[in-house]
């Protein structure tokens, strides 16, 4: 049995004590911290019963702001910052739902891929995925059974696929990045980690006020299947994953334009490189004390030119009304959620290359885990929805991790 991976159920904890929620938390990262690394600051507050989740431990990723700490965004640069005088409007939302902040989690570097010391819990040795790496590690320990993330690229989805938990990368502009250091204005969108999809859906109701989607009434879903460039394991598990879905009840067809969503792909990184030269102006100004992958896309995207950088805009406009007719009378996308198993080795992050296309959509995204290679490393599939339609996502996204456990 792995000591390190032992994450909590947030529909338990809910019916429970918050001093023991918070004591459970505490005595847990006193216990695997040291190995884990997950954590940049904890502040221990006092038990607050309120809200939904009745004051629920949260990691909350570090480049977004809470009153009282240090945002240090996993740079050097960062290293002297104060604490922030309030905080982002994301944690002004989760306090409001009940759910309470006991730190900062590793982020990469900016949020980009210079990895943080974090190591995997559920494939000790292996990277924990990037940005989002800390949030994933903490979930999946069961040190916290919620945390924060954000996605411009695939800093939520890949980092739940190589850690084994679920997340879900709400809709582009769902709430205010207001307090939040981020790369790419028209990519950067906030998401969340728990342990299983049925908790997202707790917590996605106590954040939003809407229904719980694991409540809601069960049908199988209609599915397009997408494979991207999925390595041998995720394709193996991908097919598992298929005949588990179709044996259920579920409708399960080839999406119809994968060339389609390879030319998202490639849009994707020319809108952030762009966005992110100017968003982070202050550090390209710096750019020798960087790192040499944040370094190269500062660079690229000061020299990108602007009409290069609006064609991708256009195209990624043309590509949402497509996609929008393809899914039709179909529930969600399905497809893998990272290429393959988590890479050996702490020094790299990983390739967010299959969540590039989706994000570039804005649109929300479950990754639901369950899957394994055969010797025992996590893979996870995800679900890809219509903008703003995230309880329809759960809703399926549940209906689809009971299916998988079946």
């Amino acid at each position: 049995m792995n000591p390190l991976r032992a994450p909590w159920s947030l529909r338990e904890l809910v019916t429970g004590s918050v001093d023991g929620a918070l004591r459970r938390s505490r005595e847990r990262i006193a216990e695997t911290e040291p190995a884990l690394r997950a954590w940049v600051e904890l502040a221990w507050p006092e038990p607050v019963a309120g809200g939904p989740l009745g004051g629920v431990p949260l990691g909350v990723k570090d480049i977004i702001d809470v009153a009282g700490l240090a945002t240090r965004c996993g740079s050097g640069l960062r290293a002297g910052s104060p604490p922030a005088a309030a905080d982002a409007a994301i944690v002004t939302a989760w306090r409001r739902a009940g759910a309470v902040p006991v730190g900062k989690t590793v982020t990469t570097e900016f949020a980009f891929f210079s990895p943080g010391p974090t190591d995997n819990p559920s494939a000790p040795g292996h990277t924990p995925g990037g940005s989002s790496s800390g949030s994933a590690a903490a979930v999946a320990s069961g040190q916290v059974p919620l945390a924060l993330g954000s996605q411009t690229a695939g800093s939520v989805i890949r980092p739940a696929s190589f850690c084994g938990v679920a997340a879900m990368v709400l809709s582009h502009g769902r709430f205010p990045v207001d307090g939040v250091t981020g790369l790419s204005p028209s990519l950067d969108s906030h998401g969340f980690y728990t342990a299983r999809v049925s908790d997202l859906a707790l917590a996605h109701a106590a954040l939003t006020g809407s229904p719980d989607a694991a409540g809601l009434p069960a049908r199988p879903p209609r599915l397009l299947l997408w494979t991207g460039i999925a390595g041998p394991a995720m394709r193996a598990a991908l097919a598992v994953a298929r005949d588990r879905l179709v044996a259920a009840g579920a409708v399960v067809e080839a999406f119809p334009d994968e060339r389609l969503i390879a030319e998202l792909t490639a849009a994707h990184p020319v809108v952030m490189a762009y966005e992110a030269a100017r968003e982070r102006a202050a550090e390209l100004a710096r750019v020798a004390e960087l790192s040499a992958p944040l370094a190269n896309l500062l660079r690229t995207g000061a020299r990108t030119p602007e009409a290069e950088y609006r064609r991708a805009r256009e195209f990624v406009r043309s590509a949402a009304s497509a996609v929008s007719d393809f899914l039709g009378s179909y529930d969600a996308i399905l497809g893998p959620a990272a290429p393959g198993p988590p890479p050996e080795g702490l020094a790299a992050t990983g390739d967010p290359v299959l969540s590039r296309p989706w994000q570039a959509l804005g649109v929300p995204q479950v990754a639901v885990p369950g899957l394994s290679t055969e010797d025992g490393l996590p893979l996870g599939v995800q679900l890809i929805g219509r903008a703003q339609e995230e309880t329809g996502l759960l809703a399926t996204a549940c209906w689809v991790e009971r299916a998988l456990a079946e």
